[in-house]
């Protein structure tokens, strides 16, 4: 497994297998059970994942007591809370393996003893975080151009295995509308 993780640096920046070798030991690998959460709202978020198989969503609890589901993380995706992981403050949001997992996990003390050791790993990270923030862009301009059906129908374009292996009610969730309501829309789209 630790190939995938080295093959996802290669993509960009140059390692070599004695570097990637030291590199992994500033990780931690954690195997996770479906709908085991990493993180819990009040806690300090300490860890920024990678995900190695499986997938993890993350998602905080709205003022009437619903799940609402703000990111996902597939292979070679990370996830955090940036902002409390960066600030080492109370998280106001859940991480949870959707079905069965396995991370790579790096503490912030970790990064950056291994941002000092391998400055090549810093170039490595700004790609990564702007690819996260152009996708953050991306979704963002959707909720603002898009219906929600219209949404629903960009993602099952764009990204339909990615639809197939999450669970109806999730997907709902991260558009921001009911289980029923989206059983109607796929409705319509299948007929």
């Amino acid at each position: 497994m630790s190939l995938i993780f080295q093959q996802h640096i290669e993509k960009f920046v140059q390692i070599s297998d004695e570097e990637f070798e030291e590199i992994r030991k500033f990780f931690d690998t954690k195997v996770l059970t479906k709908k085991q959460n990493i993180l819990e709202e009040g806690q300090i978020c300490q860890h920024h994942y990678f995900v190695l198989t499986g997938l993890l969503r993350k998602f905080y609890i709205n003022e009437k007591g619903t799940e609402q589901t703000t990111e996902f993380a597939i292979e070679t995706w990370w996830l955090t809370d940036n902002f409390a992981y960066e600030h080492k403050v109370p998280t106001e949001f859940y991480i949870q393996a959707v079905e069965k997992s396995v991370v790579l996990s790096i503490t912030q003390e970790n990064q950056v003893k291994l941002l000092e050791k391998f400055p090549v790993m810093e170039r490595y990270f700004r790609f990564v975080y702007q690819r996260a923030y152009a996708a953050a862009q991306k979704r963002i301009k959707f909720l603002f151009s898009f219906s929600k059906e219209e949404f629903y129908y960009q993602a099952v374009k764009n990204h339909p295995d990615f639809v197939q292996r999450v669970p109806q009610y999730l997907i709902a969730s991260y558009l921001g509308f009911t289980p029923e309501y989206l059983s109607e829309i796929r409705k319509r789209l299948l007929s």
